[in-house]
């Protein structure tokens, strides 16, 4: 049986890259695990390896040079939680900054003991796109909603906020009380977002932890989030209670909800068009065509600018959402964000860009992270546009409830007597 010594971390914290070092100084392992998976451990090597570039003055990588990232491809992903994962990663970073720690410096940390010490290194986090996809995509509607408020909250009132948390205040996240403490307050909000996160990621490193114990190494240092442990030692005590790892690996089953949804609206808009066309009724058609484009076009146009997209993105969104709108498998932010690529063309430095901001104003002038803001501002401002429409509809067009009803009765009738006048 290999000796298992765990290190529980907090990601931004001084007193935890001295933990790991000590930990090995103490255990003298043959190998170190930590939480990573090859996606992240070969971003932080990347960022190493540019740390010590830097320090002995040797010129920057040719990362430059290299092709930047395609518009279209992106568009085809989730690219509203890639927007969320780069503002979750910015908080963080914020956080960081503050208690002058970069994050994931204890997983730096261990990475380096090992390579000077030729210690074997193991990756046993889970993979991070997996993580989010099911993330993302077991979570409901509302948490969604509630998340993205709370991120664009936490993001205005960034500077502010964060000044308040001190080194201290972070090293109290490996405090077992607080780490509880934290976890339920985190179920309470989202229960599937957790399980995604946490309970999951709690049985993969679990996983890991057995299997390494069972290996042929004599003594381990696992380095982990403090936030992980105490599921980690629940499943390693109860190890029948771990799910399988296929089951913690398999994607979210996608249901095309929003296709669903955005269909009926359409059929629904047909319906009205064409009842109020049969009722004679052609003043309110031509109202109710023109509150649908105007509508449309000023909620997506302004959502792009709100966002301070190029004018050219917003005149593009706005002349082309009430179309898209009437299309479940378009969408106006689509091509708004390929003309906002057009006008500010991404590089291949983006990433690392974003990567990199320190300031609400440094993540917008990044013009790939404008991009997908743009794509997502001016699909939401559609959205919003076509269920204003719907609620909206009598008043807009001056009449009351009743006369509606008249209205769409009449047209109802009239277009059933067309149909069956056919058959």
């Amino acid at each position: 049986m290999t000796e298992i010594h765990i290190v529980g971390t907090a990601h931004v914290s001084q007193k935890s890259i001295d933990e790991v070092r000590e930990k090995v100084e103490a255990a003298d392992p043959d190998v170190i695990a930590i939480e990573l998976d090859p996606g992240r451990f070969a971003a932080l090597k990347q960022q190493m390896k540019e740390a010590e570039d830097r320090e002995s003055g040797a010129p920057p990588s040719e990362e430059e040079k290299t092709q930047a990232p395609e518009v279209q491809t992106l568009l085809k992903g989730n690219f509203t939680l890639m927007l969320v994962q780069w503002i979750l990663a910015y908080v963080q970073r914020k956080i960081g900054m503050n208690v002058g720690i970069e994050p994931g410096a204890e997983m730096k940390e261990a990475i380096k003991i090992a390579e000077e010490r030729n210690i074997r290194i193991l990756l046993i986090d889970r993979n991070i796109n997996t993580t989010l996809a099911r993330f993302w995509g077991n979570m409901k509607f509302l948490e969604k909603i509630k998340l993205v408020w709370i991120l664009i909250r936490t993001m205005v009132g960034t500077d502010d906020e964060t000044e308040s948390i001190d080194t201290e205040m972070v090293d109290s996240l490996t405090n077992p009380d607080m780490i509880e403490l934290a976890l339920a307050e985190f179920q309470k909000f989202s229960p599937t977002g957790a399980n995604a996160l946490i309970t999951e990621r709690d049985a993969y490193l679990a996983h890991g932890i057995i299997g390494l114990e069972h290996s042929s190494f004599e003594r381990a240092v696992v380095v982990v989030g403090a936030g992980h442990l105490p599921g980690i030692n629940r499943f390693r005590e109860h190890p029948e209670t771990l799910p399988s790892m296929k089951s913690l690996n398999e994607l979210p089953k996608k249901y095309p909800w929003g296709k669903i949804i955005g269909s009926l609206f359409v059929a629904m808009f047909a319906v009205i068009i064409l009842a109020i066309a049969f009722s004679g009724a052609t003043d309110l058609l031509i109202w109710a065509i023109i509150y649908w484009v105007v509508l449309n076009g000023l909620f997506a146009g302004i959502a792009t600018l709100l966002v301070k997209g190029h004018p050219f993105s917003a005149a593009t969104a706005a002349g082309l959402a009430w179309m898209t709108s009437l299309n479940p498998f378009l969408a106006c932010g689509w091509f708004a964000a390929i003309v906002e690529a057009r006008m500010r063309p991404p590089t291949a430095g983006d990433f690392k860009a974003i990567a990199k901001a320190e300031t609400i104003h440094d993540m917008f002038s990044v013009p790939l992270f404008k991009i997908l803001l743009v794509a997502a501002a001016a699909n939401i401002g559609s959205t919003i546009a076509t269920f204003a429409f719907f609620i909206f509809l009598t008043p807009l067009l001056g009449v009351d409830l009743e006369m509606m009803t008249n209205i769409l009765t009449t047209g109802f009738a009239n277009l059933w007597a067309f149909l069956t006048g056919w058959i």
